[in-house]
């Protein structure tokens, strides 16, 4: 237990940790305990610097150090480092992880109301930092994941909030990320022309009255943990909220399985786990009506489940003996499914029947990993792993395909994830497709014609190359004045990004998991966003 003491005739803040443990290691300034279970304590001023021979075991501990105005900034970072180090607190136990992150996360939240000075918060998690890797023997770059590339492991070090001049906004959880945006990505924001925007205008008082008069910051303040699921083995490449339901959230995972859970009635559970897949689970959707499940993997296989009782449909094999990577139910029409596999074919499904109608299959050049329809499900887009998207114009009675317009984001830049969204603003009818792709790039392309050709508007950077990252548009931004955007990144983060601004649109950054994010959902109504990453962690978040 942490208890603190701010002496205000002084600049030292005296902290007195209270250690409960059967094997206490002792060095010069500890007090040696008597027998098992005794307690012990300490004192030392955060002014001065921690000799490594005075160094204890980390033991269960309670943050009572966290600043007023920056409190969430803080308990993130406080957070971020216990999840890095996670993996090896009680590897026999994983039930205890869980619970470990969870009670850390809510003695976080609770403290962050006390208000404390700066100096007593960047002094805390140097000595929190300093006691975690004497007491599993790591560095933090030794805990980077084998799929982290070597430019992400140059990055894998603490920065304390506060020591960067050019971090400033209030309506950031991390200070830290202002600071990356404006160093490094800021440059490469693309836009349009002068005066061009891409969501509803000021004057739009009507909507934006629907969702409140706070800001955008405001209004995507996520913080609170409100669950995390462990029961993957593996990495979770996706993660989905069921349409129109708060509470009904899908998880699919490279071990080979599926799982529904229910987050907000009564204790957040697993409702089913879903097993047929006999390889990685790449991709699933919800159909209109949330009874079905469509899942498809690496064993070629492509899986329709019943979301009630979790039983499996049907399932059906790859004509083509290809990988599906990527599957996605038609919006109006959940009888039709489309599918994309590891040959570069994108192929239409009768669910109802299996049968692969005729007409209903093309091909593109790479691998298509990445597919979504728009809003009306007349338009089709595909992205594949060579960097290029293709249109589709679909024929909702016969299910036959046929080509639109080509663009290349990036040659041999994968494409991870597609979004569509119409916006619907009397003002500002805008329809638009968020792309991620494997060229540290998240960018915003504007539907130019009937065809689904596209036109760049927007360029981000962050971290993504190798990994799955996949984005997502926030529910309900056609309401209110700013336009933000989610997504996951490789430097083990979620960021939040307001569309609409032309300098630092980075709003939010949740720092929670210790591997590359990589699915990134909200419900419908913004209340819980869900994250899953490459060890198989899935959060859920609630706003603030």
């Amino acid at each position: 237990m942490i208890n603190e003491h701010n002496n205000r005739k002084s600049r030292d803040v005296i902290v007195y940790i209270w250690l409960i443990s059967s094997d206490l290691w002792t060095a010069g300034g500890w007090r040696e305990g008597v027998g098992s279970g005794r307690q012990s304590h300490f004192t030392f001023t955060l002014n001065n610097k921690l000799p490594k021979e005075e160094l204890l075991p980390e033991t269960r501990t309670t943050c009572r150090l966290l600043q007023g105005r920056t409190a969430m900034a803080w308990w993130q970072q406080v957070l971020a480092v216990d999840a890095k180090f996670n993996n090896h607190r009680a590897p026999a136990t994983p039930g205890f992880k869980t619970l470990y992150i969870r009670r850390r996360s809510q003695l976080l939240r609770d403290s962050a109301r006390e208000e404390e000075r700066e100096g007593s918060v960047r002094g805390y998690l140097r000595v929190r930092l300093a006691l975690l890797q004497h007491r599993y023997c790591l560095t933090l770059d030794q805990l980077s994941l084998k799929s982290r590339s070597a430019s992400l492991r140059s990055n894998s070090r603490l920065t304390i909030e506060g020591e960067s001049p050019k971090c400033h906004s209030r309506n950031m959880s991390m200070a830290t990320s202002q600071a990356l945006v404006c160093g490094q990505g800021e440059s490469r924001v693309a836009a349009s022309g002068p005066g061009s925007t891409v969501v509803p205008t000021q004057r739009a008082e009507a909507s934006r009255a629907i969702v409140g008069g706070t800001s955008i910051g405001e209004n995507y303040a996520f913080s609170g943990v409100h669950h995390i699921f462990d029961q993957h083995k593996e990495s979770v490449p996706m993660v989905k909220f069921a349409h129109n339901d708060a509470g009904l959230l899908g998880c699919c995972s490279l071990d080979g399985s599926l799982s529904i859970c229910q987050v907000l009635e009564g204790q957040p559970h697993v409702v089913h786990t879903l097993r047929h897949h006999t390889a990685g689970v790449t991709g699933f959707d919800w159909s209109s009506t949330n009874d079905l499940l469509l899942s498809c993997g690496e064993d070629g296989t492509t899986c329709l489940w019943s979301s009630a009782s979790g039983e499996c449909l049907r399932s059906v094999a790859d004509p083509a003996g290809g990988r599906v990577l990527s599957c996605v139910f038609h919006p109006l029409n959940s009888n039709w499914a489309v599918l994309g596999n590891s040959r570069g074919l994108v192929q239409v499904l009768n669910i109802s029947t299996g049968h692969y109608p005729k007409g209903g299959t093309s091909r593109v050049a790479g691998q298509v990993t990445a597919l979504t329809f728009d809003a009306s499900g007349k338009t089709l887009w595909a992205g594949d792993d060579k960097g290029t998207i293709v249109s589709f114009l679909f024929d909702l009675g016969s299910g036959c395909l046929r080509k639109g317009k080509r663009c290349v984001v990036r040659e041999d830049a994968c494409v991870t994830s597609l979004s569509a969204r119409a916006w619907a603003s009397r003002e500002a009818p805008d329809p638009t497709l968020l792309v991620s792709a494997g060229c540290d790039a998240l960018l915003l392309y504007r539907v130019v014609d009937k065809e689904g050709g596209l036109r760049l508007r927007r360029r981000f950077t962050l971290a993504h190359r190798s990994q799955p990252i996949r984005s997502t548009f926030c529910p309900l931004m056609s309401f209110r004045q700013g336009a933000c955007v989610v997504s996951g990144c490789e430097d083990c983060s979620v960021w939040f990004l307001d569309v609409e601004r032309e300098v630092r649109p980075l709003i939010n950054r949740l720092q929670g998991h210790a591997a590359p994010v990589l699915g990134v959902t909200f419900n419908y109504n913004e209340s819980l966003l869900a994250t899953s990453d490459a060890s198989g962690l899935v959060i859920v978040w609630k706003r603030q």
